[in-house]
């Protein structure tokens, strides 16, 4: 008999395990929507302060760095209005670090479901970023709100780079998370892979430190390299969105800062690509290595 998708009967078909990978994921929002909703549940059942812990660690964090690197190096000192510096480049390293480290481990956690029955893959990777966006918006007031108190007020351009910086981080953490989940399924060495890429980030952008301290003491086309990495864009791009503002043109920026987060978004798509090619050829054993 055949088994043709000419046939009538089978119009509309498709051989399972054959989707349209990213795509699907917003053809079935959904089951998008269902998985978000479990995350969040899930990962505060049995909490006692619940949501809150998305404030906690950040804060703690905070309070880490700001004494070790404010206070005991005396950047406090050197950098204006340190604390909303500072603060501005964490969150936009916490989101990075919290949507790849779930979208990678995302597949392993749900073994048991992709095992029952056949859904996108690529939705539990990319639901796990969107989880991450929404612990993330909560800082992001917080910063928003503590700006307006040292005279926050940016131009157009500079809010616009908020949103670019975003969209850079979201994406770049959803294509490596796909690209590491997909292997971390067979490979769970590529957990610890992870590991190294997400304590390096912090020190890989100028979260802690003024870019012009890397200039001073790096080649120019080893700056040029250090500028190219996507997440030293938007973590510039927070800084000029809501640190700059508040400096009243006293701060220093990264020069060329929105070509480079133009060229970090490509980078990130980039990433994104990637990441959906090697799911899309490693998902055919996802069942049988879980």
């Amino acid at each position: 008999m055949s088994r043709t998708t000419d046939s009538p009967s089978l119009r509309g078909f498709v051989e399972p395990g054959r989707g349209a990978g990213l795509v699907d994921v917003f053809r079935r929002r959904y089951l998008l929507s269902l998985l978000v909703r479990k995350e969040v549940q899930v990962r505060y059942r049995g909490s006692v302060l619940g949501w809150l812990w998305s404030y906690v660690k950040p804060l703690a964090q905070f309070i880490v760095f700001f004494l070790a690197i404010g206070v005991f190096l005396r950047l406090n000192d050197a950098v204006i209005n340190f604390p909303i510096y500072l603060f501005s480049g964490i969150v936009v390293i916490n989101v990075f670090m919290e949507a790849f480290g779930n979208a990678t481990r995302s597949l392993v956690d749900n073994g048991a479901l992709i095992k029952k029955i056949y859904l996108p893959r690529e939705l539990f990777p990319v639901s796990s970023s969107i989880v991450a966006l929404i612990n993330f918006l909560p800082q992001v007031v917080i910063l928003f709100v503590v700006c307006l108190f040292f005279g926050w007020s940016p131009q157009p351009l500079q809010v616009l780079g908020i949103f670019l910086a975003t969209l850079i981080v979201l994406t770049l953490a959803t294509g490596l998370g796909m690209l590491f989940g997909a292997a971390n399924v067979s490979f769970r060495d590529s957990q610890n892979f992870v590991d190294l890429i997400i304590m390096v980030a912090t020190w890989a952008s100028p979260v802690l430190y003024q870019i012009s301290q890397v200039r001073d003491v790096v080649p120019d086309w080893a700056l040029v390299l250090y500028q190219l990495n996507p997440l030293t864009a938007a973590v510039g791009l927070f800084h000029a969105g809501f640190w700059y503002p508040t400096t009243d043109g006293r701060g220093e920026l990264q020069e060329n800062l929105y070509l480079y987060g133009v060229i970090g978004l490509v980078v990130s798509l980039l990433a994104l690509a990637l990441g959906q090619l090697v799911f899309r050829r490693l998902e055919g054993r996802f069942a049988q290595d879980l």
